[in-house]
């Protein structure tokens, strides 16, 4: 439905969509994203000059969106410690242990705008199957003793889309720069290994991402290289290719 009415709106009309429950959710690479009660579930629609620095780096919408749905509890005043990350390049995760939620991008090129659906869900009020974000807030409340309150999906969803509204803005004005410290505050990856090629292959140390949203790893000896995922393996980070 929002596919097809994208196409229709004026380009300054807004659009999302808000699910309560999914029953046919898509994941990467035709995985099936399970969505039971109690997730933030939404597709949004935006629109992108191909001529803009975003347009010119469409693989960062992913890590702008990732970062959003993090800063959108992390923001909140008393909630800044609770322990949501980002994982390279789409995952919503509780420290560098589980994964709570995660993005999909959809891009079609019209002429000179892209027209990007971005699909993301994590975990509010659900434990199953994973955690949930009030799992977290409980948790830090025993731990230091606060009594900061359980958060809903309607407000999480709301605060997501205005933070990444303004992480746009400011990646259109100063480019990559201008988002990445505050994307590798939240990221779970500083000093991590990978291998690359295969799970025999060289390992390699991740540095960051590249100005086009793809990751860096040194490989000792070796210069610095972007890389990418393989496109086989369920975790994006478990192989890793460089390209030709």
């Amino acid at each position: 439905l929002i596919g097809r009415l994208m196409f229709e709106l004026p380009e300054e009309m807004g659009l999302i969509a808000i699910a309560v429950r999914q029953t046919q959710g898509k994941g990467r690479g035709g995985n099936v994203w399970l969505s039971p009660v109690g997730c933030a579930l939404s597709t949004l629609h935006i629109a992108i000059p191909l001529h803009s620095n975003l347009g010119q780096r469409i693989p960062f919408i992913q890590h702008l969106v990732s970062l959003a749905v993090v800063e959108s509890v992390r923001s909140i005043p008393g909630y800044e410690d609770i322990d949501l990350r980002v994982k390279w390049p789409n995952d919503i995760y509780y420290s560098d242990l589980m994964k709570l939620g995660g993005v999909l991008v959809n891009s079609t090129l019209i002429e000179t705008t892209f027209h990007i659906l971005i699909g993301f869900g994590f975990n509010v009020n659900n434990s199953n199957p994973t955690i949930c974000i009030n799992d977290l807030i409980t948790k830090f409340n025993k731990e230091e003793g606060t009594k900061l309150k359980p958060l809903t999906a309607d407000c999480l969803i709301a605060r997501t889309v205005t933070v990444l509204e303004r992480l746009i803005d400011i990646f259109q004005e100063k480019g990559p720069n201008g988002v990445l410290p505050r994307y590798y505050k939240y990221w779970v990856h500083s000093g991590k290994q990978v291998r690359l090629h295969n799970e025999e292959g060289p390992i390699a140390w991740i540095v960051g991402i590249d100005d086009y949203g793809f990751l860096q790893v040194h490989e000792e000896g070796k210069d610095v290289v972007s890389v990418h995922p393989d496109g086989n393996s369920f975790d994006m980070l478990r192989n890793l290719i460089v390209p030709k």
